[in-house]
């Protein structure tokens, strides 16, 4: 594992390019920096300065090479990258509260915006009129949508809310898509159908939400520290755990049987998912002083101390890896094969967790 830090502001959303050799970031403002990892080191290569409002998503379309972004400013960009400059085009989002996050669908010929107005647009390209427009799905949300995520057939979409609610609909857009065929979560694919709909026992926001590889089984959190895992193939079952730490804010599948959850008590909580049982499998933090020291220089950490205004560099200092909330979590490879989990926060820092070293650290904190 290897720990990054970029500002000392809060790194809000992030995003990869394909080969995982630049990474778009926003540091908890109107602007997106693209680096580039050159050996040990991280240069910027590009700033995006589109949007006036703060940035809450950003995605890295793989294929396209496209980014799309969207902010507080209730606009949506998308991003082409043209003789070395990153040129926006203005999404037609029709909303009148902030958007709140974005997602490519798996075949990049659309995407959807989640937001403070109560619905999620589905947007795609209108040839027509060389310009991207937007259906609503509104019904029945009754609050913000605080997470997105599509489904491996490019039709289905999970959503996530404030009525504590984790909803499956049909994204089908009859402009894009080829005519679906029957899923196991159902037949009826016009637009904007609600195919399931799980509420959350206790209460709670749903921070995130995460399908399966093989799209079957999908995961949700609540903000009451709450896993939940929804099996299509035995008939809608929900199974839950709940955790004794502060409130869980993001999770991503990491294989067919494994869940990664990120605390905002600065670690990392794995799961497994099997035969319809949810087990809690432990936590991983990693070790701060182990990592930074190998990392750093002595005027590195110097700086550090400096920039906290103290006299030791282990003064007010948490020793896992993260100092403050993990609030994104995204994989290198596929939820089949993850090569490595990539995990920043409220701490200005990101992460690399390679999966072996994160099974080892995870069967060394068993709780």
């Amino acid at each position: 594992m290897s720990l990054h830090k970029f500002l000392l502001e809060p790194i809000s959303c992030h995003s990869w390019n394909k080969d995982h050799t630049q990474l778009a970031i926003s540091p908890n403002n109107h602007e997106v920096h693209i680096y580039q990892k050159n050996k040990t080191q991280w240069t910027k290569l590009h700033e995006l300065k589109e949007h006036n409002g703060r940035i809450t998503g950003i995605d890295w379309a793989e294929n396209s090479n496209r980014i799309v972004t969207c902010g507080a400013d209730r606009n949506a960009y998308v991003w082409t990258l043209k003789d070395g400059t990153w040129k926006p085009m203005l999404v037609i989002l029709r909303i009148n509260r902030a958007a709140t996050a974005v997602k490519w669908s798996p075949l990049e010929n659309k995407f959807a915006v989640g937001s403070g107005a109560r619905l999620i647009s589905i947007c795609y390209f209108e040839e027509e009129n060389d310009w991207w427009v937007s259906k609503h799905i509104k019904k029945p949300i009754r609050s913000t949508v605080l997470s997105l995520e599509w489904h491996p057939n490019n039709i289905i979409l999970a959503a996530g809310s404030c009525d504590f609610k984790c909803r499956i609909f049909s994204g089908y857009i009859k402009e894009v898509d080829a005519k679906p065929a029957t899923t196991p979560w159902g037949s009826k694919m016009t637009f904007g159908q609600v195919l399931a709909e799980f509420g959350s026992c206790n209460g709670g926001w749903v921070h995130d939400v995460s399908f399966s590889a093989s799209g079957n089984q999908v995961a949700w959190v609540g903000h009451d520290s709450t896993v939940f895992v929804a099996d299509v193939t035995k008939d809608m079952a929900v199974v839950q755990v709940k955790v004794e730490f502060l409130p869980l804010l993001a999770l991503t599948f990491i294989s067919e049987e494994k869940i990664a959850a990120a605390v905002n008590d600065c670690c990392l909580i794995m799961f497994s998912y099997k035969d319809g049982q949810l087990n809690c499998l432990g936590k991983a933090e990693g070790s701060k002083q182990s990592t930074q020291k190998g990392n750093m220089s002595a005027m590195e950490r110097f700086k550090n101390m400096d920039k906290r205004a103290t006299n030791s560099e282990l003064d007010s200092s948490l020793q896992t890896l993260h100092q403050n909330s993990i609030t994104q979590l995204s994989i290198e490879g596929d939820k089949k094969n993850c090569k490595k989990l990539c995990s920043t926060g409220m701490d200005g820092a990101m992460v690399l967790w390679e999966y072996s070293s994160l099974e080892s650290a995870m069967r060394a904190m068993k709780i």
